[in-house]
């Protein structure tokens, strides 16, 4: 061996050991230590550069440090008035909210998640979404709104901008947030034609050199739209054709909410928060971003907004699907499309299962990446073996992020059940409390089940040796999925 090849191996391994110091130093998380640890070992080279390029912990180093700041006195007073609402119907629940004061706590203590009363609606699908969005757009009078991971130039996404270029050119003020990842297909053609129309668009955390960028795992996965402070969505339905049945070749099924009412501030603050570190401005609270709200007799629905990123202190949104699970007394239903829990999850499902809850899961027959359905399915024979009920989307792809438990509790969010959306990326969502949104959602389950197979325990462990070896070694990379 040469002298220039000792050398080299000197400086590869001194790399490895050096990455496998800063790993166990700077990753709280075993689990994604682990992954990280092993990808290093087996793959000397690329491994380390893997790690410093989107494995570092931005929680802990507080780089995306974007908290709304409020200087506004009236708005101070407004929250905190809000806030005190809150803590009185936690200390005195409604009703439509027994058995969920855990998770109202939770939220509220955690990250100060208004507790308020709105009229929450429902959406199956994209197609129903957009035929509600965008008469709703096209009365907007004030301002409109728009934080989306995926934004495509297609015919919905030509119909949308072209929408909010009227909107601009009329005077409403129109501010877009899009994922710089998620949307990398947006020409910058498309972008002039907006932002000459008057919109103003900026892109989330901006990539220079996609194969060298040190964020493409922390990206902006919200689906946020507010109009006028009154009215706003959320879900897990992007801008993209694929997502409108009809003309799309596979069947997409999805979820997301309409809500009006207070809760809608919350959305709002999570949007500024979110504007303000994109677009480098200090936008801050007034009247017409937070209008006042008469009472109204639809606001029937008790909301909170959970949101959840690397500028949280907790994985906000892992802790109230985890507090959903082991509070739940009777049921908990969860749809999700990517399903690679954490151990707290997994040992919530269980433990929940094997109480004598029924648990059921349903996840589509396969997911967009071999390597990830692989992962995921690792986790099914334990499950299984618990009592957990796991179902099989067969219709098409199933893309909806939801969760109910008992009959007083609903969560429709963007996060799916995995390290990226609980550790990685920055996500949104809304927890209703009530039987009414409980029972549209237990509905809308149920139907899903109908386009799915059940797997039986039985059949499963007749699976060959080889493919439970694919999955088993994909379980080692879950934390990096």
């Amino acid at each position: 061996m040469s002298s220039w090849q000792i050398a080299l191996l000197v400086v590869v391994y001194s790399v490895n050991l050096l990455t496998l110091v800063f790993i166990i130093f700077d990753t709280r998380n075993a689990s994604k230590a682990l992954g990280y640890m092993l990808l290093v070992i087996t793959v000397p080279v690329i491994g380390p550069l893997i790690y410093f390029l989107v494995g570092i912990n931005y929680r802990q180093r507080r780089l995306y440090n974007r908290k709304l700041r409020t200087t506004s006195r009236d708005a101070r007073e407004a929250y905190k008035q809000l806030l005190e609402q809150s803590t009185a119907v936690i200390a005195q629940p409604p009703a439509a909210m027994a058995g969920q004061t855990d998770m109202a706590a939770l939220l509220l203590n955690e990250s100060q998640a208004l507790l308020t009363q709105n009229r929450a609606e429902l959406i199956l699908n994209g197609e129903n979404k957009f035929a509600r969005l965008l008469p709703a757009l096209e009365g907007a009078l004030h301002h409109i709104h728009l934080e989306y991971y995926i934004f495509e130039d297609d015919e919905i996404g030509k119909a949308l901008a072209a929408l909010l270029m009227a909107k601009a050119r009329a005077g409403v003020h129109v501010r877009m947030i899009y994922d710089a990842f998620g949307s990398k297909a947006l020409s910058r053609a498309f972008l002039r034609r907006l932002r000459d129309a008057g919109v103003e668009v900026v892109p989330f955390s901006k990539i220079h050199f996609p194969f060298a960028a040190s964020r493409l795992n922390y990206r902006n996965h919200r689906k946020v739209v507010i109009v006028d402070g009154r009215l706003g969505w959320t879900g897990g339905i992007n801008v993209s054709d694929r997502y409108i049945n009809g003309s799309n070749p596979v069947y997409w099924r999805d979820t997301h909410l309409e809500l009006e009412g207070p809760a809608v501030y919350s959305l709002q603050r999570h949007f500024l928060a979110d504007w303000n570190f994109c677009a480098g401005q200090h936008i801050l609270p007034d009247e017409r971003l937070f209008p006042a709200l008469a009472p109204d007799l639809r606001y029937g629905d008790w909301v909170q907004i959970m949101a959840s990123g690397p500028d949280y202190a907790n994985p906000t949104i892992m802790l109230s699907i985890f507090t959903a699970i082991v509070n739940a007394r009777s049921r908990v239903f969860i749809t999700t499309p990517y399903f690679i829990p954490n151990n707290s999850i997994n040992d919530a499902l269980k433990k929940a299962a094997l109480s004598g809850k029924d648990v059921r899961l349903l996840v589509p027959r396969k997911a967009d990446s071999n390597l990830v359905t692989a992962a995921s399915r690792s986790y099914f024979g334990e499950l299984l073996e618990c009592g957990v009920k796991i179902y099989e989307y067969t219709r098409g792809f199933v893309h909806a992020k939801t969760l109910l438990a008992d009959d007083r509790l609903a969560i429709i969010s963007t996060a799916n059940i995995d390290f990226r959306s609980f550790e990685y990326n920055f996500e949104i969502g809304a927890v209703v409390y009530g039987p009414n949104m409980n029972g549209k959602l237990a509905d809308a389950f149920f139907s899903d089940l109908g386009d799915a197979r059940q797997l039986s325990l039985a059949h499963w462990r007749e699976r060959s040796r080889r493919q439970m070896l694919r999955e088993r070694f994909a379980r080692l990379f879950s934390p990096l999925l």
